[in-house]
């Protein structure tokens, strides 16, 4: 079994989803439920990530996410992970400075959206997310089209992931304007689909809430994360 580093807290919410829905995905691979894998974490700071960002200093980092890798590859990890989206913003920069691979969690989504026959897209998530073209540049790639909500949607959505989802708190009126978000870029924008594109996103939006196709990209991820774990 190849030995997994995961870059967690990016956020402490979504870090726990990752924990458990690995060891489940592994259990449900293997066929045993009496085993767990053994894997590496490394808990970072969110909020550092975030202060970065604002302040435009993405050399800053892409060395701190670049350190947190080195610290995992150093205890032994054979692959490494970033288990949120917004840290993507450099995830080839990080990937250079390194010696072990990166599962890119927006690759792996757009290769989801090509197995689901997606062509245009709406992407949800923090506003480094939504404003930068990391999301779009790989889509574009694959011939599909990425959509993000107006610039007041933007900001809304991005208060309440950092104020309520980030802290692990799920309120109905957000996922009621959520969902409305959603339904008007449907009706407006064209999306055949939405990437739930902040890890914590699958706390509020669910499956059974919409008829609007959604891609969880946490549980995308895992599934990769798991499948090259298991490779020999």
């Amino acid at each position: 079994m190849r030995k997994l580093g995961l870059i967690g807290g990016t956020g402490p919410e979504s870090t726990v989803d990752y924990y458990q829905a690995i060891i489940a995905k592994y259990q449900e691979k293997t066929g045993n439920n009496e085993e767990l894998p053994e894997f590496l974490i490394n808990s970072i700071n969110m909020y550092k990530i975030f202060e970065l960002l604002e302040k435009g200093k993405t050399e800053d980092l892409t060395d701190y996410l670049a350190l947190a890798v080195l610290a995992l590859e150093k205890a032994g990890a054979e692959y490494a992970v970033l288990t949120a989206n917004t840290a993507h913003i450099v995830f080839e920069e990080v990937q250079k400075e390194v010696g072990i691979p990166l599962i890119s969690i927006v690759e792996e989504t757009a290769r989801t959206a090509d197995k689901m026959k997606l062509e245009k897209i709406g992407l949800l998530g923090t506003k480094f997310t939504m404003e930068n073209d990391f999301f779009p540049q790989i889509f574009a790639a694959a011939q599909k089209e990425i959509v993000v909500p107006n610039q007041q949607e933007q900001d809304f959505i991005h208060e309440k992931i950092v104020e309520e989802l980030e802290k692990g708190i799920v309120e109905p009126e957000t996922k009621d304007a959520f969902l409305k978000i959603v339904s008007r870029m449907a009706e407006q924008n064209g999306i055949q689909g939405v990437i739930l594109g902040c890890t914590e996103l699958p706390m509020l939006i669910k499956p059974e809430d919409s008829a609007i196709p959604q891609m969880n990209t946490t549980e995308i991820h895992v599934e990769a994360i798991v499948e090259a774990m298991l490779r020999e």
